[in-house]
């Protein structure tokens, strides 16, 4: 069993929830602070499929934060937690995670406290960055590496610098990320994939099963079906760490 909903304490945050295991984590360029049978994780940026079982728990609480905002709230670049699954003792001191951890056992909804803890630390750290939330919506829009650069006065070097910091990996596999969140999202709408490909900016729909495939690690065809495991819906715009 999986739901969620967005944060109203976290901006373009989504608090979410999973029972009974999950099937696989597809990638969306967001980081995650979880709550699993006591203990506090992070889950780093995806750049692909990961098991759903990597975190050994009955349930699983979240907080997915928008991408390129967590760095800031968790004090560590991104891609030093690129495909990892970390618990929160391993980055912060061991006393105050411990002062953290019995602050969300007073709570009886897990999501509550995640969020609280969320919204505390961005008090702490301040106003986010608008360069992440400023590359997430060119990189949307489908503006060339180069533009963004240009547009942001970085040069195509230092915009990689910088994305690696805020979102684990460059804006070029952002992008793709990002598109292919895109695609799985009309293809949930049961739009016919040569639409799907058109519309999320893919040359044809044999480029669109490709990045399926390297990114997912399944084919759109299974994804559509079910074949993977049990489908989450793609909220907007923050993405999400989908099971596919």
């Amino acid at each position: 069993m999986y739901e969620e909903t967005p944060s109203a304490g976290v901006p373009g945050a989504v608090l979410w929830r999973v029972e009974g295991g999950a099937g696989v984590v597809l990638p969306d360029g967001c980081m995650d602070l979880l709550w699993a049978d006591g203990r506090l994780l992070v889950a780093g940026p995806d750049t692909g499929p990961h098991p759903g079982g990597e975190v050994h728990a009955g349930a699983v609480a979240g907080i997915r934060l928008a991408p390129g905002t967590a760095p800031a709230l968790l004090g560590v670049p991104a891609h030093v937690l690129r495909d990892r699954r970390v618990g929160l003792a391993d980055l912060w001191p061991a006393r105050e995670v411990r002062r953290l951890t019995g602050l969300m056992e007073a709570y009886g909804d897990p999501r509550a406290g995640l969020e609280a803890l969320a919204r505390a630390r961005a008090a702490d750290t301040g106003p986010a960055d608008p360069f992440a939330a400023e590359v997430v919506d060119r990189l949307r829009a489908g503006q060339p590496v180069a533009a963004i650069a240009a547009a942001a006065g970085l040069g195509e070097r230092q915009l990689h610098r910088r994305s690696l910091h805020s979102f684990g990996y460059g804006p070029r596999t952002l992008g793709r990320i990002l598109r292919l969140r895109r695609a799985l999202a009309l293809a949930d709408r049961g739009l016919p994939y040569a639409e799907v490909a058109h519309t999320a900016g893919y040359a044809d729909q044999a480029h669109l099963a490709r990045e399926v495939r390297a990114l997912a690690g399944t084919t759109l065809t299974a994804y559509s079906g079910g074949a993977a495991g049990a489908k989450r819906e793609t909220p907007q715009p923050s993405g999400s760490r989908t099971t596919a």
